[in-house]
């Protein structure tokens, strides 16, 4: 292995690293929220990735804006999908292939954020119907589609302490142009997902 890709490998696992952790923070933010109690045990260490606190604050923020432009879309997101929580396979399988969906046509900061708002809906129905192990599957799944999707793309950017540039000095119609095309994209994802459930499980 050469240098390059040596160097290639580590930033690929540190993002990947990074980005389960940020995934635990978002999912715990959101039963918080919701008023659902989670304990974080296995996962604590992801806290310790090494990604800076602002991140997290800065992608909180734009889930926060993104779910408010749309939150019928992050209800009840498992029946939207038409899985059963209770089946790891289906929830691994559901969360994965959106994600993938998402970012097919390029990814975007816009993007990512939707995926992490996909994981903290779909936790919530996960914790409601009293299923708390789907939060690693998911969280897991995360950590798949960081190194099949994210990370390269992540690599490219310069990390994720790129998403701080999101708000800094937004501009209000720029923001709400991004965020209202993210809400358009969904809708249609849904739709089409729907169908594609519908005709697999």
């Amino acid at each position: 292995m050469s240098a390059t890709q040596l160097e290639a490998f580590e930033q690929t696992r540190t993002f990947v690293f990074q980005t389960k952790a940020l995934c635990i923070e978002y999912i715990y933010s959101r039963l918080a929220r919701e008023g659902l109690i989670f304990p974080v045990v296995e996962y604590e260490h992801l806290k310790s990735s090494g990604t800076p606190e602002d991140v997290f604050a800065v992608l909180l923020k734009l889930g926060d804006e993104l779910e408010s432009m749309g939150p019928f879309i992050y209800r009840d997101v498992a029946k939207q999908l038409n899985i059963l929580v209770d089946v790891e396979s289906m929830v691994s399988d559901a969360f994965f292939t959106v994600a993938m969906e998402i970012s097919s046509s390029g990814m975007t900061w816009g993007k990512v954020v939707a995926v992490y708002a996909l994981a903290g809906a779909l936790a919530v129905d996960c914790v409601r119907q009293g299923h708390t192990d789907m939060i690693y599957t998911i969280v897991d799944s995360m950590g798949v589609f960081a190194y099949k999707g994210l990370a390269p793309w992540l690599i490219q950017q310069g990390g994720w302490v790129e998403i701080t540039n999101c708000i800094v000095k937004p501009s209000p119609d720029l923001q709400s142009y991004w965020l209202n095309n993210i809400i358009i994209f969904w809708r249609n994802l849904w739709q089409i997902f729907f169908i594609k459930l519908t005709k697999t499980w």
